[in-house]
C-alpha cells in the first residue's frame, strides 16, 4: 500500500496530495505512531504558554529559495547533528520515519516541501528507542529563537529561527493547524516526533512535539576553487 501512495503522489494535484497527507499526520496525531517507551515525554500542552512565551523580536523572514534535497540538520542548541534521508507515507498515510535500527537519522517527507522551499518542510525522528534515547529525544527543550541548520544538496545551507514548540495531544488534534504552513509566501519547517506520556495500553505515545520554524538566512552555494 505504501507503494501505492507514493506513485499517486506523483501524479495527483499538490491540493490532494496536501487532503492525503493530513489525513496521514491526523491518524499520527492520534497515537498510531508507535515507539517503544523509554525516555519519559513532557507534559501536554502548548509550550509557548507554558512558561515559554513567543518572543517578540525574532528575525526577519527570508525569501524562499529555490527547491533542493536536504542532507543533514544540526541544531547548535541541541549539540545535534543528523543525516536526512527522504522518506514517503507507511501503511496508514503517516509520514514515515527512519527505521528504528537507524534512530540517529532523520526522515524528510519527500513528495511535500523542500527545507528552504516555499511552504512548510516536514522532519520526522524518533524520540527514543527499546534501549537507549534517539535522535529527537530532547526536541521538546528548544526556545524559540534558537537556531536550526539544514545543508542542501545545492550547497546551501538553509537557516531556521524556532518560533514556537507544541507538545499537541492526540484529544482533538488538527493536523492543518499543526502541520500546515503559517503564513503564505514563506519557507518553514516543522520538526516532529513523539511526546507526552506512553500509553502502555495502546503501545504509543499520547501526544507528538512539534517544533516550528521559518527561514531567516542562507549561505551562499559552494563554488569549485
Amino acid at each position: 500500500m505504501t507503494g501505492i501512495v507514493r506513485d499517486l503522489t506523483k501524479r495527483l494535484p499538490a491540493g490532494v496530495v496536501w487532503v492525503a497527507l493530513l489525513l496521514g499526520l491526523w491518524l499520527w496525531g492520534q497515537g498510531l505512531t508507535e515507539v517503544p517507551a523509554g525516555t519519559a515525554g513532557p507534559a501536554t500542552g502548548d509550550m509557548a504558554a507554558a512558561g515559554r512565551p513567543p518572543l517578540t523580536d525574532l528575525p526577519t523572514v527570508h525569501r524562499p529559495l529555490k527547491s533542493a534535497d536536504p542532507l543533514t540538520l544540526d541544531i547548535p542548541g541541541l549539540e545535534l547533528r543528523a543525516p536526512v534521508v527522504a522518506r514517503g507515507l507507511d501503511e496508514r498515510g503517516a509520514p514515515e520515519p527512519p527505521p528504528l535500527d537507524r534512530a540517529g537519522e532523520v526522515g524528510w517527507y519527500a513528495a511535500g516541501a523542500a527545507p528552504g522551499a516555499e511552504g512548510a518542510a516536514l522532519i520526522v525522528g524518533h524520540v527514543d528507542t527499546e534501549t537507549r534515547p534517539a535522535v529527537f529525544h530532547r526536541l521538546d527543550t528548544l526556545e524559540p529563537g534558537q537556531e536550526i541548520r539544514v545543508a542542501r544538496s545545492d550547497g546551501t545551507v538553509a537557516e531556521f529561527t524556532v518560533e514556537d514548540v507544541r507538545v499537541l495531544d492526540r484529544d482533538g488534534f488538527d493536523a492543518r493547524e499543526a502541520y500546515g504552513p503559517r503564513h503564505d509566501g514563506r519557507a518553514e519547517l516543522r520538526l516532529i516526533t513523539c511526546g507526552g506520556a506512553f500509553d502502555t495500553a495502546a503501545g504509543a505515545y499520547e501526544a507528538n512535539v512539534v517544533v516550528s520554524a521559518y527561514l531567516t538566512d542562507a549561505s551562499a552555494p559552494r563554488t569549485d576553487a
